[in-house]
């Protein structure tokens, strides 16, 4: 019985640890996690999640993420936007690696390598209070126009998706027209939140008449049942701004093999179609099904990017809007 007992010891002793996978993401907590919670049921491996916070969204993990680079700790990376993996990609942070669930996603929407593949896409829309303005903006040039002086607000473009949409106008527009753009955004009084969400509130709170955010927290705004209207800018001009969510495998992963098997899952469609519903992203899929609020981005003018061209433009103008900003 003895010999019994310390076999059982000595095998208990040799038991392996529990498969685990390590995820750093700047898509809202609340929307991740349970979509990590059911990977974890489905496949026994634990994730551990590092998530930004709302003020420094996207800036935190990937920050994070470049200072880890000798020496990983993160297997996986779902970035909020399609942007910030390039800056990882940029530094040879990122392990190429194709995914059979990719298949059906956009080719335009993904890299031939997979060295980053793009789903559930996000918008960047205005919100707009309908007790405060008859008027409805068309355009993000709107915010600038001195009829709606101190009526606006942006996120601060140090942060999350402003950062990238701010980058985006830079290639889009050239240095100069973005740069006065944002000149004129001064002038006019647009007031500077610490976050989209703070956008929301303030649209929501009718402290001022419209906001610029992203359709996720726009989304949040009409389920409260505020009476707000959601705005595609400029669909009869440049496009609407589309950011799809992006998944990297970093290289040098310490559970290289269980993150590849959590890119697979984000990658399937139900989690497209549970993105969709909780958090009013976008399919990139055909027939996925979709909340009646939630516009596919076949049913609207986007915005033609070029994402590796914004990540450069991002890095490059990070001085002048830290100057802008008064830091």
């Amino acid at each position: 019985m003895r010999t019994t007992y310390l076999l059982l010891f000595a095998l208990a002793a040799c038991k392996p640890d529990a498969r685990e996978v390590v995820l750093y993401t700047s898509v809202d907590q609340v929307f991740a996690e349970p979509v990590a919670r059911t990977f974890e049921s489905e496949s026994s491996i634990k994730v551990s999640a590092v998530f930004d916070t709302e003020e420094t969204k996207s800036t935190g993990v990937l920050n994070r993420l470049i200072a880890e680079g000798e020496r990983p700790q993160a297997d996986v990376f779902w970035s909020g936007d399609p942007v910030r993996p390039f800056l990882l990609i940029k530094r040879g942070l990122v392990e190429p690696y194709v995914s059979s669930q990719a298949a059906d996603l956009p080719a335009g929407l993904r890299a031939a390598d997979g060295s980053w593949t793009g789903f559930a896409a996000r918008a960047r829309v205005l919100l707009v209070n309908k007790g405060r303005t008859s008027e409805m903006p068309r355009s993000i040039r709107d915010l600038a126009k001195a009829k709606w002086k101190a009526q606006t607000a942006i996120a601060n473009p140090l942060f999350g998706t402003t950062t990238m949409h701010v980058a985006a106008l830079f290639a889009a527009w050239g240095e100069a027209e973005a740069k006065k753009f944002l000149e004129d955004l001064k002038t006019n009084d647009v007031r500077i939140a610490s976050s989209n969400g703070e956008v929301k509130r303030l649209v929501v709170a009718g402290e001022v008449a419209f906001g610029l955010t992203d359709t996720d927290d726009a989304n949040e705004a009409l389920k409260e049942g505020a009476k707000v209207e959601v705005i595609y800018p400029d669909q009869d001009g440049m496009g609407t701004l589309v950011m799809p969510t992006t998944v990297v495998l970093i290289r040098g992963a310490p559970h290289g093999d269980d993150g590849k098997k959590l890119v697979d899952y984000l990658l399937t469609a139900d989690v497209e179609r549970r993105m969709a519903e909780a958090a009013a992203h976008m399919p990139l899929r055909a027939g996925v099904p979709t909340p009646a609020n939630v516009r596919r981005v076949a049913d609207i003018k986007a915005m033609t990017v070029d994402y590796a061209r914004v990540a450069e433009e991002m890095e490059k103008i990070q001085p002048w809007l830290k100057k802008w900003a008064g830091l």
